[in-house]
């Protein structure tokens, strides 16, 4: 039996890419996280050689991908193609979660109609507004906003499948109108969504347990359970140390390779699962993953974590810390300056290695 880890390499596209394109690679993933939006792109770089960062951004202006607040949820690149069907499976469970608050905040149905009405308005004809923007607009409109409305109003939005990403104003986050930008997608029954979902799962993150793919999708156990079901068989699984883990039944043996990978903030290789031992020892755990869930870019050596960088992006230049959980792990500095150059390619930028420690 194949290693794990090796398992998760290939089927992740970190090991052997084999897409073409960002928006396959991402429907490949079913979704990517991405609240740390620079990274998230370097996260699909890494899958797809030779892409760039300005190649992505203009994938993400035409709809080929969509950025969204999905699954668990949180933002999360997806496929064009599979961002409407995604939402509509999820949002349910989604405004289940953020019900007492709404009641709380005394946001109801009519109200949310109200403000996407206004900011369908203000967005028609191919406008891109920032969400300070989009609050002005609801101002003028009569309702009241402040930072706590804005997240509520704009996630509404993005559950209705009404705005999504726009195009990037400099630094500044945009939103557009959904059915403006994006075409129109796969269409499937709620049966035939929860298929899919664990289908692209199972794909790209096996090997994989039930409680991962629970944790990955957001969804409630009774739809994982029934999607898991539906796709039963097209997998084999096997038992390891108490936990059943699934794959496609057609995944090859693989033999292990020697890689070292520097993957971003939030990688699926790393945020997709609940149970993380098989990538990285629990005493790193903390160094890797603040208490409260923020993941760090994180070093790979022959699949494992074991070390955390940190890039600091400059007019010319991109200066990188290097800091390795354990002396003994730590790289040579000329390895460690030819495997993050990629990254300096991606961006169109030269690196500069600033610090390599041990923690």
């Amino acid at each position: 039996m194949t290693s794990i880890t090796t398992h998760r390499l290939h089927n992740q596209q970190i090991i052997n890419p084999g897409f073409k394109t960002p928006q396959a690679l991402v429907a490949h993933m079913g979704a990517m996280q991405a609240q740390d939006y620079p990274m998230s792109k370097w996260a699909i770089g890494i899958r797809l050689p030779g892409s760039n960062d300005a190649q992505l951004e203009a994938a993400l202006d035409a709809g080929e991908l969509v950025r969204t607040h999905v699954l668990r949820p949180t933002w999360h690149l997806v496929s064009g193609q599979d961002a409407r069907w995604m939402l509509a499976l999820t949002e349910k469970h989604i405004r289940a979660a953020y019900a007492a608050s709404d009641r709380e905040l005394g946001l109801d149905a009519k109200l949310y109609n109200r403000t996407i009405d206004l900011m369908a308005k203000a967005l028609e004809g191919g406008q891109h507004l920032t969400r300070a923007e989009l609050m002005q607009t609801l101002e003028r409109g009569g309702i009241k906003t402040n930072s706590t409305l804005a997240v509520h109003f704009m996630f509404n939005a993005e559950l209705s499948a009404v705005v999504c990403n726009g195009a990037m104003r400099g630094k500044e986050i945009t939103y557009a109108l959904m059915d403006e930008k994006v075409p129109p997608g796969l269409v499937f029954s709620r049966e035939e969504a929860l298929g899919q979902l664990a289908r692209r799962y199972f794909t790209s993150h096996a090997p994989a347990t039930l409680p991962d793919f629970y944790w990955w999708s957001g969804l409630p156990m009774g739809d994982v359970r029934s999607a898991l079901e539906s796709i039963k068989a097209e997998l084999r699984s096997f038992e390891l140390e108490g936990k059943t883990y699934f794959l496609p039944l057609n995944s090859p043996d693989l033999e292990p390779q020697e890689s070292v990978f520097f993957l971003p903030a939030f990688d699926e290789y790393c945020v997709s699962y609940k149970y993380r031992e098989a990538v990285f020892k629990p005493i790193w755990h903390k160094e890797a993953i603040t208490a409260n869930g923020i993941f760090k870019p994180i070093i790979l050596v022959n699949g494992q974590v074991v070390g955390i960088w940190k890039r600091t992006v400059k007019p010319k230049q991109v200066e990188v810390e290097v800091s390795f959980f354990d002396k003994k792990d730590q790289l040579p500095t000329e390895l460690v300056e030819r495997k993050i150059s990629a990254f300096g390619n991606f961006l169109g930028q030269t690196t500069v290695i600033k610090q390599v420690s041990a923690l």
